[in-house]
């Protein structure tokens, strides 16, 4: 195997799919990169048994082909300190020697026989498939990732729940103290549902970025594929029922406040910095069109407050939010000026973003209260 490649697309391939590399693998040989030059194109494979991540490039000057388990970190440590220049590289078949040669030097890693590195996980007949447009799969991810929960005993919240309806696609995150929901207008020839592992959506928002495209992607009831231009991520799904989310939405809340997004995010960050270190809670009470944010840390003798002015439709209300849920929610939205509906002070709290023109999506963000003394 001995072909040239530039650096910097090396470097750029094996860092997004070395995202994939755990540093928990059970199997020795799932910190290698699996790389495979068949022509010109040389195709890097990584996994972790849960999730796969394939990539490819165009290489030039292919003297022979072949297939090496090349060792990740090594790999990536030493490309990182090279400059945008052509790389030669060169692969014993005897020995699974690695060579990088440069024009003033050269480098060797050792390599390893890639015989027992795991194959790519295949879909069944009865898969799924559909196209999906890019920036709705990326704005999806984006809007819910935050909101998954890290529970072993309810694995099911771990993930994304995508709901494929006859004209929407719905997304939605929860960890039970925090909700989000993203629905989508969209034509729909698939009916379906899943729930996507956090791991591979995270590594979905990042290899998106670079796509312009709509994607292919496919599922059953075990695994998902998302085919890109030059990726392509098979992941296996988590399995359960995902909870009812529509009924923890309060379908009526009737005290609705208008407020500088911005302006209330910065309020709730200074006052927080005062709030108790075990609970994060902050009080807000709403009247008069103005909030009064209070937090205080008896321990610690410390306490502090903030009004900030909006626009209150409403009955005067009191309610406590953790602090850390709330930042989380206001910085995950992307307009200037949100709605808050609330119904009383043991109800949770919808947040919803205001656009100036109609939109094909919707987000509510949904945020359980905390109990405060009255």
């Amino acid at each position: 195997m001995k072909f040239s490649v530039s650096s910097s697309a090396l470097l750029s391939l094996l860092a997004t799919t070395g995202k994939v590399i755990s540093n928990k693998n059970t199997l020795p040989i799932l910190d290698y990169f699996l790389m495979e030059l068949n022509g010109n194109t040389l195709k890097v494979t990584t996994s972790d048994l849960e999730t796969t991540l394939v990539g490819q490039i165009e290489v030039e000057s292919v003297e022979s082909e072949g297939t090496i388990a090349a060792p990740s970190k090594l790999m990536l440590d030493s490309l990182k300190e090279f400059p945008e220049l052509p790389l030669t590289i060169d692969v014993n078949d005897k020995n699974w020697e690695i060579r990088i040669n440069w024009k003033s030097g050269s480098l060797s890693i050792p390599g390893a026989s890639a015989v027992s590195y795991p194959a790519v996980p295949q879909l069944s007949a009865e898969r799924k498939e559909l196209r999906l447009d890019v920036d709705m799969l990326v704005n999806g991810i984006n809007k819910t990732v935050f909101a998954t929960a890290d529970d072993e005993l309810r694995p099911v919240m771990n993930g994304i729940y995508i709901n494929l309806g006859p004209e929407t696609l719905t997304f939605v995150g929860t960890d039970a103290h925090k909700l989000v929901k993203y629905e989508s207008e969209i034509e729909n020839e698939v009916c379906s549902s899943f729930i996507l592992p956090k791991k591979p959506a995270n590594l979905l928002k990042s290899v998106l970025l670079k796509e312009d495209d709509s994607i292919e992607m496919a599922f059953d009831s075990k695994n998902a594929l998302f085919r890109l231009k030059s990726h392509t991520l098979v992941c296996r799904l988590i399995e359960g029922t995902y909870p009812n989310y529509n009924a923890v939405i309060p379908a009526n809340n009737p005290n609705k406040v208008l407020v500088d997004r911005i302006e209330l995010l910065n309020g709730i960050k200074r006052v927080a910095v005062c709030s108790s270190a075990t609970t994060n809670l902050i009080r807000m009470d709403i009247a008069d069109n103005r909030i009064d944010l209070t937090a205080q840390d008896i321990d610690f003798s410390v306490s502090a407050n903030e009004t900030i002015s909006c626009s209150y439709d409403g009955q005067p209300i009191s309610i406590g939010f953790k602090s850390t849920f709330l930042v989380e929610i206001l910085s995950n939205m992307d307009t200037p000026t949100v709605v808050i509906e609330l119904g009383d002070s043991t109800r949770a709290g919808v947040f919803k973003p205001v656009y100036d023109d109609k939109q094909t999506s919707t987000t509510l963000m949904l945020l359980m209260p905390m109990m405060i003394n009255a």
